[in-house]
């Protein structure tokens, strides 16, 4: 297959400027940018797929650069239903820092910001250099912009598109760029530096946009109950990751792979064979997160994400660390609790059952367990060598129900 054959195939070219872009694509050479605003300081799941197709292009002998936009960051793109929360001029530099880093170590990416030249232009030349070659009326028919007429929208979100444009011509003309890739929300914005590059300068350069990824239900893909799953692992977890990837749906698993993995046709076939055959086994589902992890964050923490999901599916936790459990369990309530006391006592206090005469019963049950190890003596008495590294307590009550002490001996 040629680059722009792969690209199809794995669902991500939906709009392009030019059909000459094909040939161009498959020759390879092209100076290209994709964009994002400094709104937080880690890029999330949502960005990643067009951060891969940025190396997919590199692979195939074009050159990218990611810009962070400090400028429109501080604006804010238009949204379809309101207008974003302005965030401070000090955060959104930390931000960008913090972008900046991620993106060159993660994909090795010349990262720029287009603060650096926006700042340096007044309003009289803005106006004149650039804002004369918009017609309003064209403005106004951008998709974006038209969906939020009725609710309004303000001067500033507005202009959101000039300045996007402004960047295109920008980087073509300093940086040689001649190729802008982007989420298929981004068209409008992205054919309005197409026109400025060629009103002022005379030149053709072209554009792509990814259909957005989502859920089989049309919703964004990369939340998780309503939070992004973020890049950095000081904010998600690997296994966090692992756990969510492990279980995006059966029917949508193979374009997931097609979007976010390396993996060839071949195996992407294969892996969709198993699934037809045997979902139960959730191979496709392991292979994404395992290429996805790894990509991003290595082998060993993948193997660490799968060692702890093995952990909790065997309720076995004596051999883990306390940031093991932190991860594990960091979620949940972790409540303060006493050692050297009656198992009884313990899990009463500890809200694991509602009464005294209820602890004995599961006791007795053998429906409670502490690390992993069955409790069947009503006079067992948990002292600080139960807790794990001394400090943490994992009880679980029946099969699914887990609760996390922390020792207040342990100061």
């Amino acid at each position: 297959m040629t680059l722009f054959e792969e690209l199809k195939w794995r669902g991500l070219i939906k709009d392009i400027s030019s059909p000459e872009l094909e040939k161009k694509l498959n020759e390879g050479g092209m100076t290209f940018y994709i964009g994002t605003d400094p709104t937080a300081d880690s890029l999330h799941v949502g960005h990643l797929s067009s951060f891969l197709i940025s190396k997919r292009l590199k692979d195939a002998g074009h050159n990218p650069i990611l810009l962070v936009g400090g400028a429109t960051g501080m604006i804010g793109d238009p949204r379809p239903t309101a207008e974003r929360t302005m965030i401070s001029k000090e955060e959104v530099n930390n931000n960008f820092l913090a972008l900046k880093k991620q993106a060159e170590e993660i994909f090795g990416f010349e990262v720029v910001n287009n603060y650096d030249w926006i700042k340096e232009i007044n309003i009289i030349d803005f106006l004149r250099d650039y804002g004369k070659f918009f017609n309003v009326n064209y403005m106004l028919d951008k998709d974006i912009i038209r969906r939020r007429l009725d609710s309004g929208i303000t001067y500033a979100e507005f202009s959101y598109m000039i300045l996007q444009a402004l960047d295109f011509k920008h980087l073509h003309e300093t940086k040689g760029v001649t190729l802008q890739c982007a989420g298929s929300d981004q068209w409008g914005n992205i054919t309005s530096g197409i026109d400025l590059v060629r009103k002022t300068t005379g030149d053709e350069v072209y554009a792509f946009t990814m259909p957005l990824v989502t859920d089989s239900q049309g919703k964004k893909f990369g939340k998780s109950e309503g939070n992004a799953l973020w890049l950095n692992k000081e904010k998600t977890s690997s296994y966090k990751l692992y756990q969510f990837f492990i279980n995006v749906e059966d029917s949508m698993v193979i374009d997931y792979l097609k979007i976010y993995t390396f993996l060839s046709k071949e195996e992407i076939e294969e892996y969709e064979k198993k699934n037809n055959e045997h979902p139960e086994l959730r191979e496709a589902h392991k292979a994404l997160a395992r290429e996805i992890i790894t990509f991003l964050h290595g082998k060993e923490e993948y193997e660490k994400a799968v060692k702890l999901t093995e952990n909790l599916f065997n309720n076995q936790f004596k051999n883990l660390s306390k940031s093991d459990i932190i991860e594990l369990f960091g979620d949940q309530e972790i409540k303060q609790v006493q050692s050297n006391i009656n198992i009884v006592d313990f899990i009463t206090e500890m809200g694991v059952v509602k009464s005294k005469r209820e602890a004995r019963e599961f006791i007795g049950n053998g429906a409670i367990t502490i690390n992993g190890d069955k409790i069947d003596n009503i006079e067992q008495v948990v002292d600080d060598n139960m807790f794990i590294d001394n400090e943490y307590i994992v009880v679980r009550k029946g099969k699914k129900n887990y609760f996390i002490g922390k020792n207040t001996n342990i100061q």
